[in-house]
């Protein structure tokens, strides 16, 4: 089976090293049974990029006449998604042939924003880092962003969440390329709890303000300042030279969302934050994060962070020995 993995431009090495050593160690498997390695890996570089080489493997250019089974597109660096996006476009028409004549392609965390701009992911479900969510939307609306998804897929099109969720991702295609048994001894090398279904828990709300329109940005530091004292919008708004509506137009033009529910995942936000670092009670955490009934509070909270606040101090505020 040809496996390739795209050396894109600003690639990730630990991205590009996992995929390999996955691959490599479902080939190490088969030898180990007494049978052939099933992927033939290539490592792949566009014409204008730099060839770079991995132990054991050389990387070759992606041509036209060449035609691959499977490709993975490694994750990139977050910081200048938007330049890599840029700079990674040569990839476009290759991997829209390739998929053409019958490739099946797999994404790994802000790998997805190459993917989706082949326009194979329009209409289809996808998945990316958590942190990466609203720039991705906003680039890509037609594509069915499903942020809490470890793992999509749909007609030979893969995407899988940030960091270790690649792993996740890694497994499933050795369970459809290969055999469940193969996915359940690979999670046991590289030590996958395979029951992971919602990445949500791993997001910070870290909305950008560099935006450049002023009156969002006053709008923002207002609900920073009061979110915990605030009942309504409005309170949060008086001083602004605006009306309710216009504010709220510009407010979602520029951050993706409206000012509630930026006060929602601000105060969220808050709250998780003192769950990992304080040792208030989640009655106290509640009352500092400006909610003031328990029941809602863990609604709202299990809504956004896909669990409820004890199981997120649980799982965050310990110690590892």
């Amino acid at each position: 089976m040809k496996l390739g993995i795209l050396l894109t431009k600003d690639h990730r090495l630990l991205s590009v090293a996992a995929l390999l050593d996955v691959f490599e160690t479902a080939n190490r498997f088969y030898q180990e049974d007494g049978q052939q390695p099933l992927f033939a890996i290539d490592l792949l570089h566009l014409p204008e990029h730099d060839s770079i080489s991995f132990p054991g493997h050389r990387a070759v250019q992606a041509t036209e006449g060449a035609k691959y089974d499977l490709l993975l597109i490694p994750s990139f660096n977050h910081d200048g998604i938007g330049e890599s996006l840029r700079a990674n476009m040569g990839w476009v028409p290759w991997l829209q042939n390739q998929y053409k004549e019958g490739a099946a392609i797999a994404s790994f965390c802000t790998g997805a924003f190459v993917l989706a701009a082949t326009g194979l992911l329009d209409n289809r479900p996808a998945t990316t880092h958590i942190n990466a969510e609203a720039a991705f939307a906003k680039l890509f609306p037609l594509v069915q962003l499903q942020a809490e998804a470890v793992v999509t897929e749909k007609d030979r099109i893969y995407t899988s969440g940030g960091a270790t969720n690649t792993f996740h991702l890694l497994m499933l295609l050795l369970e459809v390329y290969c055999s469940r048994k193969m996915a359940v001894r690979a999670a046991k090398v590289f030590s996958i709890d395979l029951d992971r279904n919602r990445q949500t828990y791993f997001g910070t709300f870290t909305p950008a303000e560099d935006h450049g329109d002023e009156l969002v940005k006053q709008a923002q530091e207002e609900i920073k300042k009061k979110f915990s004292t605030a009942n309504t919008i409005e309170e949060l708004i008086t001083d602004l030279p605006a009306s309710r509506r216009n504010l709220v137009r510009r407010f979602k033009q520029v951050t993706g969302i409206t000012p509630i529910e930026y006060l929602q995942k601000t105060r969220i936000e808050a709250a998780k934050q003192m769950l990992e670092q304080s040792r208030h009670s989640i009655l106290e955490v509640m009352l500092e994060s400006g909610y003031n009934d328990l029941k809602t509070f863990r609604s709202l909270f299990k809504k956004n962070v896909g669990m409820t606040p004890k199981m997120y101090r649980e799982k965050f505020s310990g110690q590892m020995v």
